[in-house]
């Protein structure tokens, strides 16, 4: 394994050094922590860690290697990762290159042997921090002058960068682990657009899996063209996914699912498409202090009074005014923050989680099905 020295400065003035291994270099980004046990290749590819180092705290990753299968998009989103200790031999039979392999490739790098216990509690005591990291600045004053002078992740539009440039359809289902393939596509005529703010594959999968027939939208897609297609028959529904970023500066993403909240289109979202429908309602979200990513998060469907545990990933959420308009569905049980709503007023449901499971838990998977029920 080649390895290079890799040095860290924090916007709280903490300077550290550490290992890397990868393609070097020297990168921004907001520093987070994750408490997922598994699922570190479905995080690094999920484009909602755009602009983001992830803090690991799981203290050993590379074990079960990476494989083609379990991307959520085509590459890494991430600015990077930090890991407590690196194992550069996987053991798992789907397993198709080493994680070092896979950052070569993907021209990242990843920093290892740092104490991710230490990142973490800082994180979760001062809040998230942005960080520069380079393999080829050392000196101190150089890396806090190059952080200084880069932009804050809530002043950057990565929902641009991580979004379809064309339309395409998906179809096929989610994972079958007895089969090790792909469940077949079984239309059952119900037909949704997806507007991609940085869409998970699974989450595509998982409404495969349903019976809809998918169509994915770049995030600009215009409300009327979408309207029209609702009143043609050729949609039956509209999807706003998950994405990076702050949600309060996509101004015209909030204008278009205004006019789709106006036209009464069945609408459902997930995380950034939870947030972004909630500013469109008038509702402004607002910013937590860490966020909550992890795959071990409990949230209570205040319905049927039952927990599950979830996979999370934001740093937003929607404030609790919103129930003037709304039905609050869903809470988180660290937290007691709202984790999903319906609306009076529309045709709409959204959640803060991700219910398709990937990397994590299922016990969210039915709520694709009351989309169905919505359409």
């Amino acid at each position: 394994m080649k390895s290079m020295k890799a040095y860290i400065y924090l916007e709280n003035g903490v300077y550290l050094e550490a290992k890397a291994f990868g393609k070097g270099g020297s990168v921004f980004g907001e520093m987070i922590f994750n408490t997922s046990m598994t699922g570190y290749q479905e995080i690094m590819s999920d484009p909602s860690y755009a602009g983001q180092f992830i803090v690991f705290t799981m203290p050993e990753i590379g074990i079960v290697g990476v494989n083609s299968e379990d991307m959520e998009s085509r590459k890494i989103h991430a600015s990077g990762a930090f890991i407590r200790k690196f194992n550069n031999k996987p053991s798992n039979f789907r397993s198709q290159k080493n994680l070092e392999q896979f950052f070569i490739e993907q021209g990242k790098f990843c920093v290892y042997d740092i104490d991710t216990r230490y990142l973490t509690k800082m994180l979760r005591d001062e809040g998230n921090l942005r960080a520069f990291v380079s393999t080829e600045i050392s000196d101190k004053e150089s890396l806090k002058q190059a952080l200084l002078s880069s932009s804050k992740i809530d002043e950057v539009d990565y929902v641009g960068v991580v979004s379809t440039k064309s339309v395409y359809e998906h179809k096929h289902g989610s994972w079958n682990p007895n089969t090790l393939s792909y469940s077949p596509f079984k239309p059952n005529g119900k037909k949704v657009a997806v507007i991609d703010y940085g869409v998970k594959k699974n989450i595509l999968n998982e409404l495969c899996e349903i019976g809809l027939e998918v169509t994915v939208y770049p995030h600009d897609t215009k409300a009327d063209f979408l309207i029209d297609k609702f009143k043609n028959g050729e949609i039956h529904g509209v999807f706003l996914s998950n994405g990076p970023g702050e949600p309060k500066m996509l101004k015209n993403e909030i204008e278009q699912i205004k006019k789709l909240l106006e036209a009464k289109i069945p609408m459902f979202g997930i995380c950034l498409g939870h947030q972004l429908l909630s500013n469109a309602a008038g509702f402004e979200t607002y910013r937590l202090k860490f966020g909550q990513h992890g795959a071990n998060h409990p949230v209570q469907n205040l319905q049927t009074k039952s927990i599950e545990v979830t996979t999370q990933n934001h740093n937003y959420n929607v404030p609790e005014e919103i129930c003037e308009i709304c039905e609050i569905t869903h809470r988180n049980l660290f937290d007691g923050t709202i984790e999903g709503v319906r609306y009076k007023n529309a045709p709409a449901f959204s959640v803060q989680h991700h219910p398709e499971a990937s990397s994590g838990p299922n016990e969210s998977k039915y709520i694709f099905k009351e989309f169905l029920e919505l359409l």
